[in-house]
């Protein structure tokens, strides 16, 4: 982080020697202070960063600031450069989160920004941040960091946005509230009291009060306008006449008054100035290295780079220093910019010939930034020269792409300009245009941009390049079917990964590792699963892969879980909270889902909940995944054990919608379960029946035929569903299938075979501390476990798992009346979205008629698709229909 370039953005410009002191807005600034946002927005060649800099250095607070540029669009970086200006004050703020910005899918902005909130929390004094050139930012979650930091903001912050244009922001809402001050461009104009102060004492001009009037007028009190004015009028006798001499707008004032001023310079500083306007910040070594290699090394100054930025600066020659030692400049942006046009300007008039100085410009400033370990400002000017192999050989990195370390807008967007053909020359383009596409969420257009490389590859010599880039193709195409839950595909992309992937490219070995540890498990094979974590978890820990690190801890914990070691599973789930950070990554919602199922089964509920409910809040950041649906699954059991049935069968009925919608397939089954589940509670026996033979969950059938007394077709499907959990090593299923076939041959009169077999349960489960399991048996477990009782078998635990039962009944007692007074009719079969459709527009109010008219659909047709509405919501009436669809959140 201690590079020079950033130190320059975070530094606040040291005030300078002649200023004009301004009361009136300094008074301003210090009241601003005590709102959340002050916002300095004026056209340029304002003064708004002289302004706040000389406020600064008489404010009695500390304060951060951060210069914006182009580049900072990215949100990594932009938020790496945030924490980097708040350390001026407080040196450990962010440690926890610069890694993680810095990994292949850095957390979203909004959990950065609540960290970051958290921290500012404990900073005991008020300090301000200055956010300069926010005008540069069109990055819309940029904007929506800033917004959010603002509605959290603590009463210790202040933050100034100094801006040619109003950032989108909530503005309207800070007026109202009085947490707002602004200053704008009629209060930064100079009055001629003003205006001759500063044209006497700092620029030296003895001028009379109507020509300081005439230019103030002139210039509309416009401070550029002012000092432009100045610098020319320096070269004229006759002042009077030339102040007479220009008049209009700011755009015209300023191209008179720069053509006036340049004209003044010698041939080299001229020369100077336009070969380093292409420059975001001057230092000497820069300048040297941009202007004494090449065509213009004989119209450069005599002088060297550093002593002429002294002397533009003792000359007022609109140039700012950027730290109090002098080392780094940069020119007035208005100043900038005329001088870039400028340069444009003179590559026209020599018919492009100058095109190729200008790239020699560029390049010159590569390689200097290069030398420098600057790699991505390197890469900006490469590109900029439209060098495409060094630009290239940037964006890729020695070991660790741009795209890691903060730059995946400028590549992105260097990509998207690229000419396709230049994109077919170099086939590792296409591969890294596709990995930044998926490091930024935008999955559809990934399989496009790995199909074009491939056909880019085809002919290519097999050499060691090639093959890795095989072997990254295959490890994107294994990650984009991860989300999908697509075991098949991840192994088949994962394992032709492995086989192509250089062995020193590391980052994309491991994280291709743990997806096959991720395939492995999906299909049950959880020894190989956990040995494809363990390595992965070895490796990214030893290269400082944060995010694969985690993901392979969770992994981990998922096995263990699996194997009912639930302990040592809640353990390692909270070892991924603390890698997570607080607030946590998205990430953690599947630690906290492990840890809601865990003490669910402990029988704790409450923590359970909190649990839950925290997956589903982290799971919303996510896009296109189906965590936030696991979750609900989730809160939803936990409905049934406090026996809440109507709200629990409420959740089920969206997700199942939800999950429809999006093709969550993976989700499907597990919501089929409880929905069986939630029918059972009711005594819905054929409803939940005719659900789990829909779906084809044995399991959930042979409870089914358990409620409806038929022990014999439960045991028929119980005993060869036994036989494969055991034969595949599932221990969590063949446990929930023991506790269910002992409470099956109970009811079979095999009562000696139940309580053997619910001893052989109980013995497996003690060590994981399993309460649920067996709870959620209900009377006939508990009548099963009372004859163990008799027996004296593991008297211990069963006592325990006894009183647990007993507690949780007296609790049930007490909502019992309620839930037979008002009982839940969850709704069965989701419905199709023309159903859907006919539905809202039920609840508008048109009449069957309206309907087939608006939808072109014949009426019968309506009024069958009213029938099925109908029998689905479980109503009668077009009344009840709207009614039970609002209960459901369908409306």
């Amino acid at each position: 982080m201690s590079t020079p370039i950033l130190s320059t953005k975070l530094c606040i410009p040291p005030p300078r020697s002649k200023v004009v002191l301004r009361p009136r807005l300094i008074e301003c600034l210090n009241e601003g202070t005590q709102g959340k946002l002050t916002l300095i927005s004026a056209s340029a060649g304002c003064g708004k960063t002289t302004l706040v800099s000389e406020w600064l250095a008489g404010c009695s607070q500390p304060a951060a600031w951060l210069s914006l540029e182009e580049g900072d669009n990215d949100p990594a970086r932009f938020l790496t450069y945030l924490f980097a200006a708040l350390q001026t004050i407080a040196a450990n703020i962010g440690d926890g989160v610069f890694a993680l910005l810095q990994s292949p899918q850095p957390p979203p902005t909004e959990t950065i920004i609540t960290a970051l909130l958290n921290e500012i929390t404990a900073i005991p004094d008020k300090f301000v941040l200055v956010l300069d050139d926010y005008h540069v930012i069109d990055a819309r979650p940029i904007d929506n960091a800033i917004a959010f930091l603002l509605e959290h903001m603590p009463p210790q912050m202040h933050l100034v946005i100094a801006t040619r244009e109003d950032p989108r922001l909530p503005l309207a809402q800070l007026r109202v509230r009085d947490q707002l001050t602004e200053v704008r461009a009629t209060d930064l104009r100079f009055t001629s009291p003003e205006a001759a102060e500063f044209l006497g004492q700092v620029m030296g001009l003895n001028l009379s009060s109507e020509n300081i009037a005439l230019l103030e007028s002139r210039t509309e009190g416009w401070i550029a306008g002012l000092q432009l004015a100045a610098l020319s009028m320096k070269g004229h006798k006759d002042v009077s006449s030339f102040i007479q001499s220009f008049t209009g707008s700011h755009h015209f004032v300023v191209d008179y008054l720069v053509e006036e001023v340049l004209q003044q310079q010698s041939e080299s500083i001229q020369t100077f100035l336009l070969s380093t306007s292409i420059l975001d910040r001057l230092c000497g070594p820069l300048c040297d290295a941009v202007l004494r290699r090449g065509a213009l090394e004989h119209l450069a100054p005599s002088a060297s780079g550093q002593e002429t930025l002294e002397y533009l600066e003792h000359a007022n020659l609109f140039i700012v220093p950027l730290d109090n030692e002098r080392r780094w400049y940069r020119y007035h942006h208005l100043f900038a910019d005329l001088l870039r046009k400028r340069l444009h300007q003179s590559i026209i008039s020599n018919k492009g010939d100058d095109v190729r100085v200008v790239a020699e410009l560029h390049i010159r400033a590569s390689i200097w930034y290069e030398d420098n370990s600057l790699a991505i400002e390197a890469f900006h000017h490469a590109a900029a020269a439209n060098d495409i192999q060094r630009a290239a050989r940037l964006m890729e990195g020695e070991g660790m792409p741009l795209l890691f370390r903060g730059a995946v807008a400028p590549v992105m967007s260097w990509l998207a300009s690229m000419p396709i053909e230049e994109l077919d020359a170099r086939p590792a383009l296409w591969v890294m245009y596709a990995s930044a596409l998926l490091m930024a969420g935008q999955m559809t257009g990934v399989e496009l941009k790995l199909q074009a490389a491939e056909k880019a590859l085809q002919g290519a010599g097999q050499d060691d390049k090639t093959h890795d880039l095989i072997g990254h193709i295959a490890a994107i195409r294994a990650t984009l079917a991860v989300s999908k839950h697509q075991a098949d595909t991840i192994i088949a992309e994962s394992r032709r990964a492995l086989e192509y992937l250089h062995p020193d490219n590391l980052p994309v070995r491991t994280a291709t590792v743990w997806t096959l540890g991720y395939a492995y498990q999906l299909q049950g094979d959880r020894a190989a699963a956990s040995k494809a974590y363990a390595e992965a978890l070895s490796v990214s820990q030893m290269i400082g892969h944060v995010m694969i690190t985690i993901l392979a801890t969770l992994g981990l914990g998922n096995i263990q879980e699996a194997e009912n070691q639930l302990y040592a599973a809640a353990e390692t789930y909270r070892l991924v909270l603390n890698m997570a950070g607080n607030p946590p990554l998205p990430v953690a919602c599947e630690a906290h889902l492990g840890l809601a199922r865990i003490f669910y089964e402990w029988n704790d509920l409450d923590a359970a909940m909190q649990h839950g409910q925290q997956t589903v809040q982290l799971a919303k950041q996510f896009e296109h995944t189906d965590r936030v649906v696991a979750g609900e699954v989730l809160l939803a059991r936990l409905k049934l054990a406090r026996g809440e049935v109507s709200g629990a069968a409420a959740i089920l009925t969206k997700a199942d919608h939800v999950a429809r919608q999006h093709n969550f397939v993976n989700q499907m089954p597990h919501i089929a379960d409880a929905l069986v589940l939630a029918l059972l509670y009711q005594g819905n026996l054929a409803a939940a029946a005719h659900l789990a033979q829909k779906h084809e969950r044995h399991f959930s059938q042979a409870r089914v035929h358990l409620a409806q007394g038929d022990s014999t077709a439960a045991l028929a499907v119980l005993t060869p569903l036994r036989v494969q959990a055991e034969a595949k090593g599932l221990k969590d299923e063949r446990l929930k299938i023991m506790v269910v076939q002992a409470v099956a041959l109970h009811a079979h009169g095999e009562k000696f075979k139940a309580v053997q077999l619910l001893v052989d349960a109980l013995t497996i489960a003690e060590p994981g501390g399993f309460i649920r399991i067996f709870i959620d048996g209900g009377i006939p477990m508990r009548m099963l476990m009372r004859e163990a009782a008799a027996h004296e078998m593991m008297p211990n635990y069963l006592g325990k798992l006894l009183a647990e039962y007993e507690a949780g009944e007296q609790k049930s007692e007490v909502k019992s009346d309620q839930r037979l007074a008002q009982p839940a009719k969850p709704l069965i079969e989701s419905l199709s979205e023309r159903e859907l459709e006919v539905l809202h527009l039920i609840a508008q109010g048109l009449s069957n008629r309206e309907i087939s008219e608006r939808l072109f659909l014949a009426l019968s047709t309506v009024k069958g698709h009213n029938q099925i509405i109908f029998d689905k919501l479980q109503v009668k009436r077009r009344t009840e229909a709207v009614a039970r669809a609002r209960k459901l959140d369908l409306l």
